[in-house]
């Protein structure tokens, strides 16, 4: 019955082209982005882009924090940010994160910055958090891990605020 079915309905990729699944597990990675060169002359920001971009195209899965549990986005900034030796945090909530860092203004927002975002899905404060790589790009645990843009109308109209964690 197997092979009846596999040789008429299954191994038909043509029936299910636009599934999601399909794109998001096993065909597309994420894009690329390239850092300007001349922001790796941080040390600290060099750590931490090495660190993050280990973790280009793991999927998002709540409650993780380590790349043996893929992540998400509080949990791959904090693994991040410690395993780099940038800034031992342990791990923290999204809004624990914001907790522990300065406020800067967008202005004076630089590579290595964190960014964060509220209403992302229903729950009080930060609901999200990122690393800034600088020209209106951010490192994230999206859906997978990715390089996004903060210009976007979903994510500006989800801004909170940059911050500055106590980098060692």
């Amino acid at each position: 019955m197997y092979a009846l079915y596999m040789s008429t309905l299954g191994n038909r990729s043509d029936l299910f082209p636009s599934s999601g699944y399909i794109s998001k597990y096993i065909t597309n990675p994420p894009a690329a982005y390239d850092v300007p060169e001349s922001y790796l002359s941080d040390e600290t920001f060099a750590a931490i882009l090495t660190e993050a971009e280990k973790c280009l195209g793991y999927p998002y899965v709540w409650g993780g924090s380590s790349p043996s549990t893929s992540f998400d986005c509080s949990g791959f900034v904090s693994w991040v940010l410690t395993n780099s030796g940038a800034c031992d945090t342990g791990r923290l909530s999204a809004q624990g994160l914001y907790n522990i860092c300065t406020p800067v203004s967008h202005n004076d927002a630089q590579p290595g910055d964190l960014i964060f975002f509220v209403g992302t899905y229903d729950t009080p404060g930060v609901s999200h958090v990122a690393i800034y790589v600088g020209d209106g790009m951010m490192i994230h645990c999206g859906d997978p891990i990715n390089f996004s843009s903060i210009d976007t109308s979903y994510w500006q109209s989800h801004f909170y605020a940059f911050g500055r964690p106590d980098y060692n």
